[in-house]
């Protein structure tokens, strides 16, 4: 069991992709983000992350967001690190 923390940038996502497209690019972003540094296939996030993302609407999304990844397997389990 592999365990670590990340600060994911969302900075670019806010100049890079239209005001109603925010929220859903910035989870896609923190799968792919978490794949690519655990090197797993299968990213599951938790809630927590979820709602801190949509905390202020589809239209502003957090600059930055820390995450506690935990690999088990193939699989990285996501939390909110704070």
């Amino acid at each position: 069991m592999e365990e670590r923390i990340y600060t994911i940038p969302l900075r670019d996502i806010m100049n890079k992709s239209k005001r109603t497209k925010r929220a859903p690019r910035a989870i896609r972003k923190i799968r792919e983000f978490l794949k690519r540094h655990m090197k797993a296939e299968i990213v599951k996030l938790d809630n927590s992350i979820n709602e801190k993302v949509w905390e202020r609407s589809i239209e502003k999304v957090p600059p930055r967001i820390r995450v506690k990844a935990v690999k088990e397997g193939d699989v990285v389990r996501a939390t909110l690190a704070e």
